[in-house]
């Protein structure tokens, strides 16, 4: 019933126009947040996200992200701020997801444009990957898909993507994956790989490096089935 409604829309949807670059970078940010947690103990995390969801009627918008930017739960203020703004919106849980490293921020509708979701990937396809690492300024990094979700035992070629060449950092779990032709997102980042790598100079320090090429991903399909698990399938971009 779910595959039918998602797979129903996408054939509803009129062909997408290829955008020239510069409109095809502005469009990806239209859609691109950066997520801040205050807790009362004083710590802080960031993270970041996409809009995937808007009902201006309301005044509502919805933000995909990593259900563990969240956890553990506790009390805690969340924060929302566009990219190029200095300001942050209060924000709050809407959904959070039992079985996936997935959930739904809410807040007040800003002037954004929800990300169009793809479903299908091909092995080598070029993507962009927009995120806030460390919880700064947001970065653009090209990388391609490097590998598609499927059982073990099966080599597909294409698919729903689980793995791209990207190489991120702290702060950029919830970032969109882009398809960096049409600008519609293929995932969100999930996790990455790291190295520990010890300093000669500093003995009893050790740093944890991200491994190039190894990034983790939760691709559209599951995006859009907890979109509608969670009500929000009338309010996402056709």
């Amino acid at each position: 019933m779910i595959a039918a409604l998602v797979l129903g829309g996408a054939g509803c949807a009129p062909a997408v126009r290829t955008p020239d670059r510069g409109e095809l970078i502005r469009g990806i940010l239209a859609s691109t947040v950066q997520l801040r947690s205050e807790h009362e103990a004083g710590i802080s995390r960031a993270a970041s996200g996409v809009v995937v969801a808007t009902h201006f009627a309301s005044r509502r918008m919805w933000i995909a992200t990593a259900r563990h930017f969240l956890e553990p739960s506790r009390p805690q203020q969340l924060y929302v701020r566009l990219p190029g703004q200095t300001t942050m919106a209060p924000a709050t849980i809407a959904f959070v997801s039992g079985d996936r490293d997935l959930a739904i921020i809410e807040t007040e509708y800003a002037e954004v444009t929800p990300a169009r979701l793809k479903m299908v990937t091909t092995l080598g396809d070029e993507i962009l990957l927009v995120s806030f690492p460390w919880g700064q300024r947001f970065t653009v990094v090209r990388g391609v898909v490097s590998q598609i979700e499927a059982p073990a035992g099966e080599l597909p070629v294409a698919g729903p993507p689980r793995m791209v060449s990207a190489t991120v950092s702290y702060g950029s779990s919830g970032g969109g994956v882009f398809d960096a032709v049409t600008g519609e997102l293929v995932a969100i980042v999930e996790s990455y790989r790291t190295a520990k790598v010890a300093i000669p100079e500093m003995k009893d320090r050790v740093l944890e490096v991200p491994v190039a090429g190894e990034t983790t991903v939760i691709p559209a399909p599951l995006i859009a089935r907890f979109l509608v698990e969670s009500g929000l399938s009338n309010y996402v971009r056709r």
